[in-house]
């Protein structure tokens, strides 16, 4: 089971975060990598202010000691993306979380 944000607009550019605290019990976040899956489906990591992958783009990316944070720009109309948010955290976890955001003109 997957997560999943409010819709986005194209034209918008938004913040979306995942909030690790209730898994981290007292643990902090010491790594956080987003991916996007492509067209053909392969998971592909997100470069902050890289390249469009499926028609959207991370601006950049941020994170607390329990929240990971993703500004997301661009995106196809009508489209359904899976965002996966892979962190490591200070006991030397390694955990990923998906989750799903629709693109919509509004």
């Amino acid at each position: 089971m997957s997560l999943k944000w409010p819709n986005k607009d194209p034209d918008e550019i938004m913040d979306y975060s995942i909030d690790w605290s209730r898994f981290l019990r007292g643990a902090t976040l010491t790594s956080v990598t987003w991916y996007v899956d492509a067209a053909d489906g392969t998971k592909t990591e997100l470069i902050p202010s890289g390249q469009l992958v499926n028609g959207i783009q991370l601006i950049s990316a941020t994170n607390t000691n329990t929240v990971a944070t993703a500004r997301l720009g661009s995106g196809t109309n009508n489209t359904q993306y899976k965002f996966t948010c892979q962190i490591a955290d200070s006991n030397g976890l390694v955990v990923e979380r998906s989750v799903r955001l629709r693109v919509r003109n509004k």
